[in-house]
């Protein structure tokens, strides 16, 4: 192996670093083949900073007339436990039309048929045409134009 590869993967892989923290994300697999028997594989992640645990306040004394219950709060509204969630496959860049300025593949609203482009995700410069899993109307559209996505994030809630 030459020092001028050397340099190079090593400047591959500080790449590769740089994208992961410019795009916010947690991990990176690439393979590069140089030729029969010969390439690199590069896996590279990063430990996201953990929410930091607040002690809870301590309990007023208790008084002696009882209150009135409050209502409970709304459930969060988590869109990728619905079972019209639409998954990434993969790690990317969300595109909602085939090109810029174009008209977008779908809108809210719109009917589908199972196997329609929904959105476009690209991936080490490849564009990814994400089919819909099941024919229905689009009911959310839950990333924007050119946003990153990660593995297993919900992209569009499908009825």
């Amino acid at each position: 192996m030459s020092d001028n590869r050397t340099e190079a993967d090593v400047a591959f892989i500080e790449a590769l670093a740089e994208l992961l923290a410019r795009n916010d994300l947690a991990e990176i697999d690439v393979r590069r083949d140089y030729g029969e028997n010969d390439s690199l594989s590069v896996r590279v992640t990063r430990q996201l900073a953990a929410p930091v645990a607040v002690a809870p306040a301590p309990l007023p004394a208790p008084i002696a007339a009882p209150l009135a219950a409050a209502a409970p709060a709304p459930a969060a509204d988590d869109p990728a436990q619905h079972p019209g969630a639409v998954t990434s496959p993969m790690v990317g860049t969300a595109y909602l039309s085939p090109e810029p300025g174009a008209t977008p593949f779908v809108t809210v609203g719109a009917a589908v048929t199972e196997g329609q482009t929904l959105l476009i995700i690209e991936a080490m410069k490849t564009m990814n045409h994400i089919p819909s899993p099941r024919s229905g109307t689009v009911r959310r559209i839950l990333v924007t134009d050119s946003s990153p996505v990660e593995y297993g994030a919900p992209l569009m809630i499908i009825e």
